[in-house]
């Protein structure tokens, strides 16, 4: 529930924010069941110039008196020293092009002052000052467990780059200027795309939270150098119910704040690129559950539906293309946002399919969500609604690697075609995805508790094959048993994936390494994925 349309045609943006403040008390909220979604109001986002005016309760308050809207009465908070305020939880992401777009996020705990960020190929020569954009969202009491809570993310969206360079870059406001040598040990940096195939490192898992094993798995895979990492859905766990309703318990808004503070180390100079899963949404702030993450991301805008799916996107990095899904819109066990899209994901996703597939430039399709294809947890397990709507896709278009989070733990499949193994794969194997199939990786144990296997473990140096393992899909009646004999490696201990990518001259073998590495730096799995470059 919004302004109503009659006084939103005499308020400001600023105005509209305060009256949701006013209107969505914390009585009112457990009263009525209602949820407002502080600025984002009828799903417009508070944008910079109006953000700022957030802090000034009084003016804003005196404003909408005029206008006879109900008001409460706010003391007005003392200016704050804009040097006081420091920036935090940045965050990078490509934009539709990783060799000439990035986009630059973080977050403020106060409204602040014409936020901007500065850029330069030299931590001492930045640019004049870009403006940046603030979207604030606000959350009342009453919605999960903490009181009113209004939280400042600010992005910036930086175009015309040039490919394969570092860049210097430094975020601030009014007060707080990068260039400023009082700050200057706030400057990071972050590498655009090559212009041409080019070995490169990326990395990946599902699953985090909040936690010493989430710092502890983000230390590790800083060290090895990713060009950009892959989060495979449940990112914060700000909700951990789950279930994506305006019902769910234990929801805290202020989760995110510890969440990016977690991940700056590693996403203020490394592309972090999100997918979502069911935890990611968060009834309370729009009817998709995705509001929210709107005000924390900035992700590439090339999808089929930015407004019911905005986390389905693709992009190109050297000879690999990448494919971010929204597995919630085929959930058959969460099925919160099943159908959201009406069939269009599936239609972009082979389009994209065919598209990469066709490009002299692409070798490798490798493909992330969340809600795994292929897995046998005792929690998740796999899910009915991808194996039915993607996975006849990921096979006629010979799919490199499909990476999965939310079952927590290491898993990975043998080569599989048509739901049978085509072709077992070892620790150490190679995989042949032009002839064989696809292989399929749950890489869920970033953080967050861990679940359990019904077959022993098997991983790199305690190897244990059995030839069968008892498991379930979730349909669209229900579980189902099953039967399989494509788990190849079973490892329960935090870990994520590095994947090694070397490309080739025309003709020649394309590989992908990919390694599974627990929190401990052992490495647990290894196969190499081949193809013939184009």
């Amino acid at each position: 529930m919004g302004v109503p349309e009659r006084l939103a045609a005499r308020m400001s943006m600023a105005e509209q924010h305060e009256y949701l403040r006013s209107r969505f008390s914390r009585r009112t909220m457990i009263r009525g069941g209602a949820v407002t979604l502080g600025a984002v109001a009828g799903g417009a986002f508070v944008p910079a110039a109006t953000a700022q005016a957030a802090g000034t309760t009084s003016q804003a308050a005196g404003a909408t008196a005029q206008a006879g809207v109900p008001t409460r009465t706010f003391t007005a908070a003392a200016a704050v020293d804009g040097a006081l305020v420091a920036p935090f939880g940045r965050h990078l992401a490509f934009g539709n092009d990783p060799r000439t777009e990035i986009g630059v996020s973080w977050q403020v705990p106060l409204p602040v002052k014409r936020p901007f960020i500065r850029i330069g190929t030299h931590a001492s020569h930045l640019s004049v000052k870009i403006d940046a954009e603030v979207r604030t969202l606000f959350t009342p009491a009453g919605v999960g467990a903490s009181g009113d809570h209004t939280q400042y993310y600010v992005h910036a969206k930086l175009t015309h780059l040039k490919p394969g360079r570092t860049y210097f870059y430094g975020v601030g406001h009014d007060g707080f200027d990068p260039a400023d040598p009082r700050f200057a040990g706030t400057v990071g940096t972050f590498t655009t795309a090559p212009a041409h195939k080019e070995p490169f490192t990326f990395t990946a898992f599902g699953d985090e939270g909040v936690s010493y094993h989430g710092l502890a798995n983000n230390s590790l895979l800083l060290g090895q150098n990713p060009a950009f990492h892959l989060h495979a859905g449940d990112i914060a766990y700000a909700d951990p119910s789950g279930a994506g309703k305006t019902s769910d318990a234990g929801f805290d808004s202020r989760v995110w704040d510890q969440f990016l503070y977690q991940t700056e180390s590693v996403a203020k100079s490394v592309p972090w690129m999100p997918a979502y899963g069911n935890h990611d949404m968060e009834a309370w702030y729009s009817p998709n559950g995705y509001g929210g993450e709107e005000a924390r991301w900035n992700l590439p805008d090339n999808g089929p539906d930015r407004k019911n799916l905005p986390g389905v996107y693709s992009f190109v990095y050297g000879n690999t293309a990448v494919v971010s899904l929204d597995a919630n819109d085929v959930s058959f066990e969460i099925p919160a946002n099943l159908g959201i899209s009406g069939g269009t994901q599936t239609k972009w996703l082979e389009a994209q399919l065919k598209k990469y597939r066709a490009a002299k430039d692409v070798d490798f399709i490798v493909v992330f969500f969340h809600h795994c294809a292929y897995c046998t947890s005792t929690a998740h397990a796999s899910e009915g609604g991808v194996r039915q709507e993607w996975v006849p896709l990921f096979e006629k278009y010979t799919v490199d690697l499909v990476i999965n989070g939310h079952n927590h733990q290491y898993e990975r499949t043998d080569v599989i075609k048509g739901g049978a193994v085509t072709r077992e794969l070892p620790i150490g194997g190679t995989a042949y995805p032009e002839s064989d199939g696809v292989v399929y990786v749950t890489a869920g144990a970033a953080g967050r508790s861990l679940y359990a296997f019904t077959a022993p473990l098997s991983y790199e140096g305690h190897e244990n094959d059995v030839d069968s393992v008892a498991s379930f899909v979730n349909t669209k009646e229900g579980k189902q048993n099953e039967t399989v004999a494509w788990s190849r490696v079973r490892y329960l201990d935090y870990s994520f994936l590095r994947v090694d990518v070397t490309p080739a001259a025309k003709g020649r073998t394309a590989t992908l390494m990919v390694r599974g590495i627990a929190e401990s730096g052992e490495r647990v799995d290894h196969f190499t994925v081949a193809r013939t470059a184009k």
